[in-house]
């Protein structure tokens, strides 16, 4: 049985944050630069009324994984056009900007914004990284 992906969305005025919580590898980078924002122990743990447009989309577009991530009425979020990848240490490859990837069956998904790709081999969604370096204390 394959499992329906849940994707969560929370509105402020003509910004739309999208939540995708089976992508989060728990880096916590949302509850460090925004904690009036984020509150893993509320809920909603979302409340974009707590920041400025301009605060909450700095910090989206820091998500590591890139479960979160945004658009607007009036503009998509933007695109990179310059690819960079990052070797995070103990942790995952980041790849920042949007790039055309294509699966061990074939399959082709564009991923935008950033994509944490697994280093450590522990990752039950691989190729993505899903936080279990933490688990397996993975060195790196």
């Amino acid at each position: 049985m394959s499992e329906r992906e849940i994707v969560k969305k929370y509105t402020k005025g003509d910004l739309t944050i999208i939540w995708k919580p089976k992508t989060c590898i728990h880096a916590g980078v949302c509850v460090k630069k925004l904690p009036n924002v984020y509150d893993p122990k509320a809920r909603p743990w979302i409340t974009p009324e707590n920041a400025g447009v301009d605060e909450l989309n700095a910090q989206i577009d820091a998500c590591p994984s890139a479960a979160l991530s945004y658009e607007t009425q009036s503009k998509k979020a933007p695109e990179g056009t310059t690819i960079r990848i990052t070797v995070k240490p103990n942790g995952p490859v980041l790849v920042h900007g949007t790039c055309e990837l294509t699966h061990s069956n074939g399959s082709v998904e564009t991923k935008e914004r950033v994509t944490a790709l697994c280093r450590c081999g522990a990752s039950e969604n691989k190729p993505f990284c899903d936080g279990a370096h933490n688990t397996i204390e993975f060195k790196g």
